[in-house]
């Protein structure tokens, strides 16, 4: 069985009633008089199938359901005198949802920064997080899934088809286990780096900057020795730790200090070589709330 459809103005009238116990003064409170207060409370009760009241010559009193009601009641009008003011601070990018997914490389620094600074100022606005690489990411947009997006590729290749504003630009630095004998060379020559095995991330999760680490291998003639490929970039590190091989890495994974891993950077004129890395936030629909968050990332 459906149920009715019960318009805000019985719920308050109800309430009006229920506060004063008496029907002149309720309606008198509510700027109206006595016999369509009468007529709207006896409509309510037949809407609900249920008296609301007990009536007598010399008293009104609430009936079980009435005293059972009444909180709830109380609570709705509350809820919707809060609305206009809702709907407000909604439009103004004060109140609502964000969602917002990164790669975890900004999630060592930056992003712990901007979300501090985010909700300091916007207390409101429920923030969800999703860690997920930039392929994910992709088809996280073309589904609705997600507001903005920090993507990582390498320098002007940011997605096709998104809006985007740069937050970060950093060179590549390898990471190599620390009883590796290049890790007592604080600048190491690239010439030596390259004859080294290679962990990597796959080239779907970014493939600008995949490309552009093994343009570096193919530019001095040397072919990368692959010899195992993963995901994130705190896995990477780990592998890296256990001997597998040395990882280029964005700079910022030096927050990342895993025990058996040190982090360098190629010495020299060889340094002008090595690729550099774009974190970009992007996003394909500006909304109030995501305005406010990009302007808290461009500061």
């Amino acid at each position: 069985m459906k149920e009715p459809v019960i318009e805000l103005r019985l719920w308050r009238q109800f309430a009006a009633v229920a506060e004063e116990l008496h029907f002149g003064r309720a309606a008198r409170s509510l700027h109206m008089t006595q016999p369509p207060l009468t007529q709207a409370i006896a409509q309510l009760e037949r809407l609900l199938g249920v008296r609301l009241f007990e009536r007598t010559k010399r008293s009104v009193q609430l009936t079980a359901a009435g005293e059972a009601l009444l909180p709830q009641v109380r609570e709705l009008l509350a809820r919707a005198r809060e609305l206009p003011a809702q709907a407000r601070a909604a439009a103004g990018g004060e109140l609502g949802r964000l969602r917002i997914a990164f790669v975890s490389t900004v999630g060592f620094a930056l992003l712990p920064q901007w979300l501090r600074a985010f909700r300091a100022k916007h207390p409101q606005v429920q923030m969800e997080l999703i860690e997920a690489t930039g392929d994910v990411q992709v088809e996280a947009f073309a589904r609705g899934e997600i507001d903005a997006g920090f993507m990582l590729h390498s320098p002007g290749f940011a997605p096709r088809g998104l809006q985007h504003r740069q937050v970060a630009r950093e060179p590549l630095v390898l990471a190599l286990p620390e009883a590796h004998p290049l890790a007592s060379v604080a600048r190491l020559p690239l010439a030596q780096v390259l004859a080294e095995p290679l962990v990597i991330f796959p080239r779907r999760i970014v493939p600008s900057l995949h490309d552009a680490v093994l343009g570096m291998y193919h530019a001095a003639g040397r072919e990368p020795r692959i010899v195992q490929e993963a995901i994130q970039m705190q896995t990477i590190v780990n592998l890296v730790s256990a001997g597998l091989g040395l990882a280029w890495v964005p700079e910022s994974v030096r927050q990342f200090q895993r025990g058996g891993v040190v982090y360098r950077q190629i010495g020299g004129k060889q340094a002008a070589g090595v690729p550099e890395c774009e974190t970009t936030l992007v996003w394909e629909r500006m909304t109030p709330v995501l305005e406010r968050f990009v302007d808290v990332v461009g500061r």
